[in-house]
């Protein structure tokens, strides 16, 4: 049925694939860093947990990802995004729900954690990659436009979750939390995801012609890269990129989760504090359409710097907020760059590697974004338990962050070979 509704709607199919892949996107945020700082404060308040504690279960979900991701990056290339991701659903619910009676470590850890992993992996993962099978001139704005669902999830989760805790309390947050993982994103997820467009007869949105009007089975164009997984390990640049990437993610994880709690002990209020991850969430979708924008006209490692120095640049200035207006910069400017970390490396692994293997590559390379973002929310946490203050993690990430840019800006596209002809 939905195959047949495909050829006949007045649009690309690939439109209703990026909006059901949106709202997996969009529930993901029941796991996310700036969601669990809107909890880290009434949690330790009410249980006495320190803040480390509370942010170790972020980073062993990060842990464990590093362990699936490579599974699950196989598993969406041979089963089909849409199963991963209904079954990802259906369980993030489950372990936002339980968060609600998880009132010893062991219980938030297991049920945080169970959330983090598939936060990390499938959540990370399937969406991306679906669409970047689905899009291929228009992947940059596609891909900027699926992490626009993401921020608006950023936005709101932590506002629902911070209403719901005022008014009902902090178990009363999880569980309209997982309701919502529910009832947003499993229909459309199971009933309208589709692994390719070649699967449904259709052709991909490719350079030239006009691909929408095309019913026939189409191949990938000549000049698509087609990387195998076997020939893509074997080059620096995936490499390169990958731990570039964790990088960023480590400054992002290091920062995000902690945002919250920062701008209180700089004594500016709940309010403020709340209002600062809004900020860094809804800029997070601006950055996310400016960087999917500009990829589709810049070389990738180039834009992927600019988005690195614009980090680096947010972290050297989050040690000086004292202010009202400092805090709602600061945490504009890092969401900003937030949004690039999420849409340029998608973009880059397949307009790199092809579309016929990305999801196993992608697998083999979201380890490094899973560590990253496990030892970053710790670190910080480490940081603070130690010293009273943030101020030492922020310039410490700021200065991987340099690393980082140099690393990027080695990341050439690579070359596949010309295999012998069989004989």
């Amino acid at each position: 049925m939905i195959n047949r509704l495909a050829h006949k709607m007045p649009f690309y199919y690939g439109w209703v694939i990026l909006f059901a892949a949106g709202d997996a996107m969009f529930v993901r945020n029941a796991a996310a860093s700036l969601t669990l700082a809107v909890f880290i404060f009434p949690i330790s308040d009410d249980l006495g947990w320190s803040r480390t504690l509370i942010a170790g279960a972020a980073s062993l979900g990060g842990l464990v990802a590093a362990l699936t991701s490579p599974v699950v990056g196989w598993a969406s290339d041979k089963y089909g995004v849409r199963l991963i991701l209904a079954i990802s659903v259906l369980v993030m619910g489950i372990s936002t729900f339980s968060l609600a009676w998880a009132t010893v470590p062991i219980a938030f850890y297991l049920a945080f954690g169970m959330g983090r992993v598939l936060f990390s992996s499938s959540f990370q993962i399937g969406p991306s990659v679906v669409v970047s099978r689905w899009f291929v001139r228009r992947r940059g704005r596609a891909t900027g436009m699926l992490f626009l669902a993401h921020s608006m999830g950023m936005v709101l989760f932590p506002l629902i979750a911070g209403m719901v805790i005022h008014y009902w309390g902090w178990q009363a947050a999880w569980m309209v939390l997982g309701a919502i993982v529910w009832v947003a994103a499993l229909g459309p997820v199971s009933l309208l995801i589709r692994q390719s467009p070649e699967a449904m007869g259709l052709a991909p949105d490719l350079p030239q012609g006009r691909p929408e009007d095309e019913s026939g089975p189409a191949q990938a164009p000549p000049e698509e890269p087609d990387w195998t997984l076997r020939d893509a390990r074997r080059t620096p640049t995936l490499w390169l990129l990958a731990l570039a990437t964790g990088i960023l993610f480590l400054m992002q994880a290091g920062t995000n989760t902690h945002q919250g709690a920062y701008f209180i002990d700089q004594e500016l209020g709940v309010a403020i504090s709340a209002l600062s991850i809004s900020f860094n969430a809804a800029f997070t979708g601006i950055g996310s359409l400016i960087w999917g924008w500009l990829v589709e006209r810049v070389s990738v490692r180039y834009c992927y710097a600019a988005v690195a120095v614009v980090m680096v640049v947010a972290l050297f200035l989050f040690p000086s907020v004292n202010t009202v207006w400092q805090a709602l910069l600061v945490a504009s400017l890092f969401g900003v760059s937030v949004g690039g970390i999420l849409v340029v490396p998608a973009v880059a692994y397949a307009n790199y590697f092809g579309r016929r293997s990305i999801g196993v590559i992608r697998g083999v390379t979201e380890p490094f974004v899973s560590l990253g973002q496990a030892i970053g929310a710790v670190f910080s946490g480490l940081v603070f338990d130690i010293t009273g203050s943030y101020h030492f993690a922020f310039i410490t990430l700021a200065v991987f962050g340099i690393a980082a840019i140099g690393l990027i800006l080695l990341t050439k596209p690579p070359h596949l070979a010309a295999k012998a002809p069989a004989r």
